[in-house]
């Protein structure tokens, strides 16, 4: 997005601004490619929980079995018509580095987050078409099984669920420190690039990815901390996601929390593999996952950590993750 030219940030400005623009090409890509599929019983994937918690690894390792359709860089800025957006001729440029410079590459025809365009309309919409507008991306992928990661859809487990029935959620955990620091950073890399480029502002809240930068959101009200510059201000709010987390979605069947830390285990990699009925172990590189916690090095309020110590403690000890 960094790099896109006046015409392609005009363009993402229309589509994406505008929900009527968004769905009458919903309606005319259901005209022109919907096809009956039966998908409801099938175990679609659903990724989410707090960014930089290996959201986008657990995403584009499970993608790469070649076994789910996911919507793709491609696929911008048309997210509800995903057969429509492939009438477009785009150049497939080389891999490159995401905005957030953590090593994670993409390319067009990378999966992302995007599917938050189309669940950010009534609950109505979405309960009339969510099927209809995930045929319509298999179709777009010739695929069975859908892939998605929206940090947002931990909000919407039940809705999702009462309309696929058999899909599962995966919610990965991490240290909270490491995990808190790493949103703090994040928070002031993308205040600096969106005061310099504002198409970077625009464009994340197009995709309602406001975890930081200028029009952060917090995920609950905060309680002893206010200023996002501190990082005990993102290790309160982690304390208060994961402690409904684990109170709202410990006895459901279909969600499975991931350790963040035992993703470099292969053992509990191929246990992950089995639980989201995957079995094309062949094809994926078990060593895919590198844990990049570092040392950190600042000043943090020790019963606020303690406190969030304590309940990631409580994912690690006392529950079967897989």
């Amino acid at each position: 997005m960094q790099n896109y030219s006046l015409i392609q940030k005009l363009l993402h400005d229309i589509v994406l601004s505008q929900k009527i623009i968004n769905k009458s090409l919903f309606e005319l890509e259901k005209i022109i490619f919907f096809k009956k599929k039966d998908i409801k019983n099938k175990s679609h994937i659903f990724i989410t929980g707090l960014p930089r918690s290996g959201t986008t690894s657990l995403l584009n390792f499970i993608y790469s079995s070649d076994e789910f359709a996911s919507l793709k860089y491609s696929n911008m800025p048309f997210i509800l018509s995903p057969n429509f957006s492939k009438l477009f001729i785009k150049k497939n440029a080389l891999k490159k580095e995401r905005l957030h410079l953590d090593g994670i590459t993409h390319d067009l025809n990378s999966p992302e987050a995007f599917d938050e365009v189309f669940f950010n309309n009534d609950k109505q919409f979405v309960k009339n078409e969510l099927v209809n507008y995930l045929i319509l991306i298999l179709l777009s992928e010739n695929k069975d099984r859908y892939l998605s990661k929206n940090n947002l859809n931990y909000k919407r487990i039940d809705l999702i669920s009462s309309i696929l029935p058999n899909s599962i959620f995966l919610i990965p955990i991490r240290e909270p420190l490491q995990h808190s620091y790493s949103l703090l950073k994040q928070h002031m890399h993308f205040n600096k690039l969106q005061k310099k480029n504002d198409f970077i502002r625009r464009y994340m809240n197009y995709l309602s990815h406001n975890e930081f930068g200028l029009n952060h959101k917090a995920w609950n009200d905060p309680v002893n901390f206010h200023d996002l510059n501190n990082i005990n201000y993102w290790i309160e709010q982690w304390s208060l996601f994961y402690e409904k987390i684990l109170k709202n979605y410990q006895p459901y069947k279909n969600c499975f929390f991931i350790i963040y830390e035992e993703l470099s285990n292969t053992n509990h990699i191929q246990k992950l593999l089995k639980k989201i009925n995957l079995d094309k172990e062949e094809k994926l590189n078990l060593n895919y996952f590198k844990n990049s916690n570092k040392k950190v090095d600042i000043d943090f309020d020790i019963n606020t950590y303690q406190n969030a110590l304590n309940i990631y403690k409580k994912f690690t000890n006392s529950i079967s993750l897989l």
